[in-house]
């Protein structure tokens, strides 16, 4: 079978992306489509023509087949897999009115999923209920820079998992892919409780989403597995991306230095566990992963199941700090309570220029 695929906000100047504001992520996406012989990329959608014009041009797309509507595109073209490399506040009403159209059978959504948790639980909701695969680029997991680890740990040699440290710069943007990756060495365990504390003095916007400046957020897994997470630039934290502690040595992993991920069992010296990946990025086997899970019609390790789990450990650490206590899991909360606090005025971050 090939698969139609369609690609909604192209973004500007992949070359020269402006983090923070445009990653120009369909391209990444679209060169892991590219390279499978199952799947053609037939058109695209982005509100600045202009965008969408050279996005067509690189991946071989019609004049005809190129929008500023992603309706009017969904309404001509019919694909298979949708992908959505838009602004984060507005992937759900994007992926809602994709999934709700029953046009495409799949669509692969950049992370984080939503600036509101409800939002969030409605797309994972929505997607089950019509059938509709849907994941989010939490690629890192198909980098050798945390598999290999994961495989480590799986092989025993730490020992049973008894806790896994975080370090990352902030909850919702970086901190969706560290959790998720945390979750992962968990084994996808079912988290119970968090509690956390952040402070945001200064304004950080990124990719239309708050984001705090600093924070610490210590959460539990039914599993018995303990997370623990400091964010902030700048600051040193835990010092690592990930710590795992094993009951029978240590794992650490970091995309900064030579060794990225190394091992230390109880009573040796550490070893080098990973070495000299260029990069982390590993959106090309997200793409495939994705493809192939449609494929077989098995639910992908990056499912919005799997995001709802990380995405509810961030809001609910947010929501810790509004309450000022422990949050007992389901979180009971639909809003955005960092964007909240800053709307009542109980956060008053000053503006980034300083003006």
């Amino acid at each position: 079978m090939t698969y139609d695929v369609a690609l909604v906000g192209t973004g500007p100047e992949p070359d020269n992306p402006v983090w923070g504001e445009s990653a120009a992520m369909a391209y990444q996406h679209a060169a892991g489509y590219r390279d499978r012989d199952d799947c053609d990329i037939v058109a695209c959608a982005d509100l600045v023509r202009e965008n969408a014009e050279a996005f067509a041009a690189e991946f071989g797309i019609d004049d005809d087949l190129i929008f500023e509507d992603y309706e009017a595109m969904l309404a001509e073209v019919d694909p298979d897999i949708l992908s959505v490399s838009t602004p984060v506040p507005t992937h759900a009403p994007i992926v809602l009115d994709c999934v709700t159209s029953g046009v495409p059978d799949a669509v692969h959504c950049e992370k984080p999923m939503a600036t509101t948790y409800g939002d969030a639980r409605l797309m994972a909701q929505e997607a089950r209920r019509r059938g509709v695969q849907l994941t989010f680029n939490h690629q890192r997991r198909f980098s050798p820079v945390w598999r290999e680890p994961k495989d480590a740990l799986d092989r025993g040699r730490i020992g049973d998992l008894e806790r896994v440290e975080v370090g990352t710069s902030t909850l919702l943007d970086n901190g969706t892919h560290h959790i998720d990756l945390a979750t992962m060495y968990a084994d996808e365990a079912t988290v119970e409780w968090v509690i956390g504390q952040v402070d945001y003095r200064e304004e950080h916007v990124k990719y239309g989403a708050h984001n705090e400046n600093q924070g610490l957020v210590q959460w539990a897994y039914e599993s018995g597995v303990q997370g623990i997470a400091t964010t902030g630039f700048g600051e040193d934290g835990v010092g690592v991306h990930h710590r795992l502690q094993g009951t029978d040595g240590t794992i650490e992993v970091t995309s900064r230095g030579d060794p990225q991920a190394r091992v230390r069992e109880d009573g040796g010296d550490w070893e080098p566990l990973v070495t000299g990946v260029e990069s982390t990025s590993a959106v090309a086997p997200a793409i495939d992963h994705v493809v192939d899970c449609l494929d077989a019609g098995v639910e992908p390790e990056i499912s919005a199941r799997h995001a709802l789990a990380v995405t509810e450990v961030i809001f609910a650490a947010w929501e810790s700090s509004r309450r000022r206590g422990r949050v007992d899991l389901p979180l009971d909360v639909a809003d955005n309570p960092l964007e909240a606090m800053v709307e009542s005025g109980a956060l008053t971050p000053e503006p980034a220029d300083g003006e």
